[in-house]
């Protein structure tokens, strides 16, 4: 990929998924609040969408931990902690593989959910399941990116996606450049997850905005009172 391509997809690409990704939502809130719900389907094939759920938003919910931890952490704190490049390379592909896995398995089963049972098949959208297939397609090259960097050990290649990372935070396209000879795999992963960015306010997506975070540190706690069963007596003329 020649420098000038480089840097449109990894320089300035980023700040255009990221504008349209906050203001879409903005918007997208502000003007169509009906659509904003997940269209849940639950009472159809209730156990597979159980087991497929769960696993998705755990899986989920550990490579967004992982990828905003070890991307945006400085690389001194690490050295300070002692912590080296080939443990932290090693502990990401092992803890971002076993979540990668759960999360694509999760995909798989509401995806086959979604797309064979004619009932949740009509009552859904091309955008609810086009994001499943998205997200599908992202972990299957994120799980490829695995066997890549087994040949890079030395952490040197996190390195430069770190360096990216963080010059793109800190508002310096420039950045592209750290990554323009990285492995191909890794740029079709880091531009699909860009795109996802990109369409997230035209999709279910946007219910993650709703997670209910303020629940955790709530001062009260719900009462569930028990109700004693109401024993009917005969009347004197014997009816029930």
């Amino acid at each position: 990929m020649n420098a000038w391509l480089n840097n449109a997809f990894f320089g300035w690409y980023p700040y255009v998924a990221l504008t349209v990704f906050l203001l879409g939502s903005l918007l997208r809130f502000d003007h169509s609040q009906y659509t904003w719900r997940t269209g849940s389907s639950q009472l159809l094939r209730r156990k597979q969408m159980m087991w497929g759920s769960n696993l998705f938003h755990v899986g989920i919910l550990a490579i967004f931990g992982g990828h905003l931890v070890g991307l945006l952490t400085p690389v001194v704190v690490f050295d300070t902690l002692g912590i080296s490049h080939t443990f932290k390379q090693l502990l990401a592909m092992g803890v971002g593989g076993v979540a990668g896995v759960a999360c694509w398995i999760g995909i798989a089963l509401l995806a086959h959910r979604r797309l064979y049972d004619p009932r949740i098949r009509n009552t859904s959208s091309g955008a609810d399941t086009g994001i499943l297939l998205l997200l599908w397609a992202q972990l299957t090259l994120g799980l490829g990116t695995i066997f890549v960097s087994a040949n890079h050990l030395d952490g040197h290649e996190m390195l430069k996606f770190m360096g990216w990372a963080q010059g793109i935070v800190t508002l310096n396209p420039g950045a592209s450049v750290l990554i323009a000879d990285v492995h191909p795999i890794f740029k079709c992963h880091l531009l699909l997850g860009m795109t996802m960015f990109l369409v997230f306010p035209f999709t279910r997506l946007v219910h993650v905005w709703s997670a209910p975070v303020w629940y955790l540190g709530r001062k009260g706690y719900q009462v569930v009172r028990t109700t004693r069963p109401v024993t009917i007596q005969p009347n004197a003329k014997g009816d029930n």
